[in-house]
Order: C-alpha cells, then sequence, then structure tokens
C-alpha cells in the first residue's frame, strides 16, 4: 500500500507542475515515481537533474542501464527494476544480461561482469572499497572518471529507490514488462524483486 501520494498534473503542487508536463511530454505519461516525489517539488527536481547529468556521463546508454539495473537489484526496488529493465529491453540489451542482473547472477561479458561487480562492491561496503576492486575495474577498460559517476549514479538511484521501497510503489503498466516472467497488467511484486 502506498504511503504517499501519486500525484497528477492536476493535484501536484504548482512548482511541481512544470516538471510533470515536461516529464509527460518525454514519456507520454507522468511516471507513478515523479507522481510521488511531487510531494516534494524540490525532491523532484533534483531527481530529474540528476537523471540528466547521468545521462552526460562516458557510459554508453547500456551500461548507464545496466549500472542503474544494478544498483536498483541492490537495493531490492521492484519499481526501478521494472522501469530500467523496460528501457533495457527497448535499446535490445540482451535479455540474458537483464535476467541476470534481476537474478543476482554473473555476466559472462568479462567487462560488463567487472562494471556490475564493482557496483556491487561499491555498494556493500559503502564506498570503501579494496584497491582490488578498483584495479579489476580499471583492467577491464574503465578509467576513473567513471568512479565517479557509478557515484553520481548511486547518488541518483538512492532518491528513487528509497522512496520506492518506503512508499510500495505502483508500478506503472508501462513498465511492468521490464520485469522477468511478469505479466502485463500484473500491478504487483513480481517474483523477479523478492
Amino acid at each position: 500500500m502506498s504511503e504517499f501520494i501519486t500525484h497528477t498534473l492536476n493535484s501536484a503542487p504548482k512548482a511541481a507542475q512544470p516538471l510533470l508536463q515536461a516529464a509527460k511530454k518525454d514519456f507520454g505519461f507522468v511516471p507513478n515515481l515523479l507522481g510521488v516525489f511531487a510531494e516534494s517539488p524540490a525532491t523532484l527536481e533534483a531527481y530529474l537533474q540528476l537523471h540528466k547529468l547521468f545521462d552526460q556521463s562516458s557510459f554508453n546508454k547500456a551500461e548507464r542501464q545496466i549500472i542503474l539495473l544494478s544498483i536498483s537489484r541492490f537495493a531490492d526496488c521492484c519499481y526501478c527494476l521494472a522501469a530500467h529493465g523496460t528501457v533495457a529491453n527497448a535499446l535490445k540489451i540482451p535479455t540474458e544480461i537483464i535476467n541476470a542482473i534481476h537474478y543476482q547472477q554473473p555476466l559472462t561479458d568479462t567487462k560488463l561482469e567487472a562494471l556490475r561487480a564493482f557496483i556491487v562492491a561499491v555498494l556493500e561496503n559503502r564506498g570503501w572499497v579494496d584497491k582490488q576492486d578498483l584495479q579489476e575495474f580499471y583492467q577491464a577498460g574503465y578509467v576513473q572518471q567513471q568512479v565517479l559517476e557509478i557515484i553520481l549514479a548511486i547518488s541518483f538511484k538512492t532518491l528513487s529507490n528509497y522512496v520506492n521501497n518506503i512508499n510500495d510503489t505502483e508500478i506503472d503498466s508501462q513498465f511492468i514488462k521490464g520485469l522477468p516472467d511478469a505479466e502485463i497488467g500484473q500491478k504487483t511484486k513480481s517474483v523477479a524483486c523478492a
């Protein structure tokens, strides 16, 4: 059951309405998460700005979704797993990669596995990663800039993961297909989110 109001364009505080209007233009609808964020226009704006900044990072589109999925999997955020799974599907990221992240399995692509493993190490250790974790990340072809960009992604996803976990935000029907084995129209958590 939702803890917070999921605002619409009409019910949102005045300062949040232009942000939701822009989101509707981008997505074709107002995602439930953004409707929840609208209760605090400052939080909504911060989330959207962090999203925009992360999109400007040096990671390619597929890597960005793998990063966001990995962070959301660590936080057990079903809403974000569904949303980013949907985007990953649209980007033609192989289903085996998406499913491996959902089910916390290693990726067969060694570079992407190094990315996923480093993200998990950062999250598990709250930033206190071993030199070995850094070395393996660099040996896979990543650079120091990308360490900082992963921390940016964690900051961005922490907003949505925590709010969704507190709120149990209802997954939009447009995103439910992003979960493995989910049925279109299903509005509850799938076994993939447990």
